[in-house]
């Protein structure tokens, strides 16, 4: 019988069954049996395990660590030494927000590639309204599409213009708002991938990140049954919009106004080019995503036109019949280019896939080195009392009995940071190597995610605000939805602490993904790809498919989730066989097998590689006469 340590799994009791993690016992031993099935009996195996140093029992992983500083005391330096550190601290200012700058920079232009890459996708998605009647085809389309477009601003915007275009209802619009607000916090959660070569740090910036998507993903789980069954959210939306008299405004450009003369340099969208084809433009499936002219002008005037019929008339008092000929007046508008757009790519015939995957390739590397910079600098700059100063300021709360109030003020920072920076994914995947190296705990990292969640939504309102009068109220009402959903979700896992049930995931996971790191991908893919992709299937198959298979896939995951919390609160009420889960394979209730089929798997790559490079030089030695007598070093060496 194995006994293992639990590693607050009794908070993650949504991923697995527990008792998931062998002994540091069981974990070295496995790693010898690789070396020695490889022949190795010194080096380590190729296993993530391998690559953690055991930690003493009474340290707790997630205290924040102390960011010493290891240069000379400030009392220590003269005059010279003074001002060199003076100009070098202001260096290192300029350049963490320089680096920022294009960190913010490059996640707009990850967004924009991936709209070039799968926007239109996007647009063919929303087209199909009968499956959008389904709440959890509505759930899903709304994560996918955000997947796809890297931007929840851009998938409600396309929402927003099927509801004022009389494609989709507000009520089924509700659905794909709350699936836009899951597939949104995919972005941090990519951003703390790049912190992986560090156990304790991988460990806080990824609950740091997920804690964002536990707080959604439960949000989801209770508000939209809620709506299906009563239609809250739409219902008070509705009584909000009809009790005021709100008139059409301008929405601000706030960070925008600094980032747009680099991003627009790069590449522009036609964003209506989406929007047309999900209300069904045909027009607009022929046209490019990447926009030509950035000056138009639109003329219109009222033409005789031919039409079919009377019936295809303007009105009867502007309707002509001449035997089979039929004319009538309407609005024609013809649209004129002036001034041509002075981006990169304004005059490269290339398809829009091509121009995306450049795009992504470029902003995935650029996003990636600003962000391991920016850890680097604050990392040599976040030490000694100046990191002291900072973590205590954003940390410790108020005396009692105003300590409960620090979460809110946090909440209400990152309502306003993400109000500026007009983005929820740019704030959040800021702050995650914040979380990674130790100056933001968990604790205030939540408050701040949810603030911002809060933050993206009055953005999405103010732009509402200046729609239209005849669609503002559509507009608007799908906004405030957004928002809503937010607040009620604040409402549930916020306030008391025994319901802030997402930092407890999130730090079940972090220890999880500290132990074995390749569940992290396996976590992105399956949460934000396969279980989305899977349900839209069973969505597409009609209800008494996705009835006949779900009903019984969630009632065992209830009873597993029953059974976990009575294993670790009262194991007494179950029966001998249940208070474990050692009758079943190993590989079933822990992920040290698993953790041997990759480990095996990255042994084999990594030998293939090797060999391949080995022999690639080999070929290619001209010194050597013959190269017979190198293949036993080659063998040696693997």
């Amino acid at each position: 019988m194995i006994n293992t340590p639990q590693f607050g799994f009794e908070s993650f009791i949504i991923f697995l069954p527990s008792h998931s993690f062998q002994p540091m016992a069981d974990q070295q031993k496995s790693k010898e049996d690789t070396n020695e099935r490889h022949g190795d009996k010194t080096s380590p195996a190729h296993s993530t395990v391998a690559l953690i140093d055991e930690e003493p029992e009474d340290v707790d992983p997630w205290d924040l660590p102390e960011l010493k500083d290891t240069g000379v005391p400030w009392s220590a330096l003269d005059t010279k030494g003074k001002v060199l550190r003076v100009v070098v601290s202001v260096g290192k200012l300029f350049l963490l927000l320089g680096f920022l700058y294009m960190f913010i920079c490059s996640l707009d232009i990850l967004s924009s590639a991936f709209q070039l890459v799968g926007g239109k996708a996007a647009g063919d998605i929303f087209q199909d309204n009968s499956v959008l009647s389904n709440p959890l085809a509505g759930l899903v389309i709304g994560v996918l599409v955000t997947l796809l477009v890297q931007s929840s601003s851009t998938s409600s915007s396309i929402v927003v213009s099927m509801v004022s275009s009389g494609l989709l209802t507000v009520q089924l619009a509700v659905p794909i708002i709350m699936g836009t607000n899951i597939g949104t916090s995919v972005t941090n959660t990519l951003v703390a991938m790049t912190q992986v070569g560090e156990r304790s740090t991988f460990r806080r910036a990824f609950a740091g990140a997920t804690v964002h998507d536990f707080f959604n993903w439960l949000s989801v789980l209770v508000l939209l049954p809620l709506e299906v069954a009563s239609g809250y959210l739409y219902t008070v939306t509705k009584l909000i919009i009809d009790s005021f008299n709100i008139e059409s405004g301008e929405a601000p450009d706030l960070l925008n106004v600094i980032t747009d003369p680099l991003t627009d340099s790069i590449v522009q969208l036609d964003q209506s080019v989406i929007s047309g084809i999900a209300t069904g433009d045909q027009e607009a499936r022929n046209k490019s995503l990447i926009k030509r002219w950035c000056l138009t002008f639109t003329n219109t005037t009222l033409k005789n036109v031919t039409v079919p019929g009377p019936e295809n008339c303007t009105s009867a008092s502007l309707c002509w019949v001449d035997g089979n000929i039929t004319t009538t007046l309407k609005n024609i508008s013809d649209t004129y280019n002036i001034k041509k757009c002075t981006h990169l790519f304004v005059n490269v015939h290339l398809p829009d896939l091509a121009v995306g995957l450049i795009l992504l390739a470029l902003s995935l590397l650029v996003l990636c080195s600003c962000l391991i910079l920016i850890v680097k600098l604050l990392n040599s700059m976040l030490k000694g009392q100046v990191a002291g100063i900072i973590k205590k300021i954003l940390n410790t709360d108020f005396p009692f009995p105003f300590g409960w109030v620090t979460g809110y003020i946090a909440i209400l920072v990152g309502a306003g940071m993400t109000f500026i920076v007009q983005s929820s994914s740019v704030f959040t995947s800021a702050i995650t190597p914040l979380v990674g190296i130790g100056v933001i705990s968990i604790e205030r990292a939540y408050p701040l995610s949810l603030g911002s969640n809060i933050g993206t939504t009055t953005t999405a309102i103010l732009a509402a605000m200046a729609s239209p009068g005849d669609t503002l109220g559509n507009a608007l009402q799908i906004a405030l939805v957004h928002f809503l959903f937010n607040i009620s979700g604040i409402i549930l896992w916020y306030p008391i602490p025994f319901t802030r049930i997402p930092i407890r995931l999130a730090k079940g996971l972090g220890n999880i993904t500290a132990s074995y790191r390749w569940f992290a991908a396996v976590y992105i893919i399956t949460c934000f790809f396969i279980l989305p992709l899977f349900v839209f299937s069973l969505s597409l198959a009609g209800w008494q498919v996705l009835v006949g298979v779900g009903a019984p896939l969630i009632l065992m995951l209830i009873i597993i989730i029953v059974i976990n919390v009575l294993q670790k609160r009262k194991p007494g009420c179950l029966p001998a066989a249940l208070r474990s889960w050692d009758f079943l394979p190993l590989w079933a209730h822990s992920l040290a097998p698993w953790d041997k089929v990759v480990s095996a798997c990255t042994a084999k790559c990594c030998c293939c590689c090797k060999c391949c490079q080995i022999a690639k030089c080999i070929g290619h030695d001209t010194r050597t006469k013959s190269i017979w007598p190198n293949f036993h070093n080659v063998f040696v060496y693997i």
